[in-house]
């Protein structure tokens, strides 16, 4: 698995995907936002991790019958074991809802084994049990038939889709009250340091616009004497 410095998680626990979405935008990535996925509840701080990824396939009924969970090596069950401590599990359930690809007693599972979080393409059952975890959980919507019924759990730690973005095992994972976005392995550095300091410019850019500046030549900054404004900001502030 992906190792992911103390600092690099530091600074992607502060900054927004949205922010992150432009800076990877900036090195020619624009589909890295997963999509159609959002918050079982907001927790007002970041999931950061790397991914570990569970792929499910269309259900064939002969082959996905409820006695397929008495197996412990059923992949499903098999990923909830397995997936490692500080990384996300990030599932490819085809966006399709309809079915769940979790309930609230799997995802307690990942939470108590320290899992940073769980990401769906599909839907979770036991949704308002989960919304109350302490666990970041992301899906498309509630969903309380159980996966079986559409869902066949194949491939566990392969490269996936997830909300039309290929999520490749170890690639760092971050979602914030927003949405979820995929930083390639070997940019999490340098795009988290970017993304902190694109965050401080764009906390003072709020600043100027509450007190009534004009966002001409200040966001973007085209004008020198607002990047000295910065400056001095920062220093006052120590960002």
């Amino acid at each position: 698995m992906t190792t992911l410095s103390d600092s690099t998680r530091d600074q992607l626990m502060r900054v927004s995907v949205a922010t992150i979405s432009t800076a990877l935008f900036k090195r020619g990535l624009r589909n890295q936002t997963i999509q159609d996925v959002q918050p079982v509840a907001r927790k007002g701080r970041n999931m950061v991790g790397p991914a570990y990824t569970l792929r499910y396939i269309p259900a064939r009924e002969d082959l996905n019958k409820l006695e397929v969970f008495r197996n412990p090596e059923h992949p499903q069950r098999a990923c909830v074991e397995s997936c490692p401590a500080g990384a996300v599990l990030v599932m490819d359930s085809r966006k399709n809802p309809r079915a769940a690809s979790a309930g609230s007693i799997l995802v307690t599972r990942l939470m108590v084994r320290g899992v940073a979080g769980v990401v769906t393409d599909g839907g979770f059952r036991d949704s308002p049990e989960i919304a109350g975890l302490a666990i970041p959980a992301y899906h498309n919507r509630p969903s309380a038939p159980t996966n079986l019924t559409l869902h066949q759990a194949l491939d566990i730690n392969v490269p996936i889709g997830c909300g039309d973005v290929a999520v490749w095992p170890g690639d760092i994972m971050v979602g914030d009250d927003e949405a979820v976005i995929v930083i390639p392995a070997e940019l999490a550095d340098e795009i988290a340091e970017e993304a902190v300091e694109m965050t401080a410019y764009e906390d003072f850019v709020t600043e100027r616009v509450l007190a009534g500046q004009s966002i001409i030549g200040l966001y973007p900054a085209t004008q020198p004497r607002n990047l000295e404004e910065f400056a001095a900001w920062r220093a006052r502030s120590g960002r």
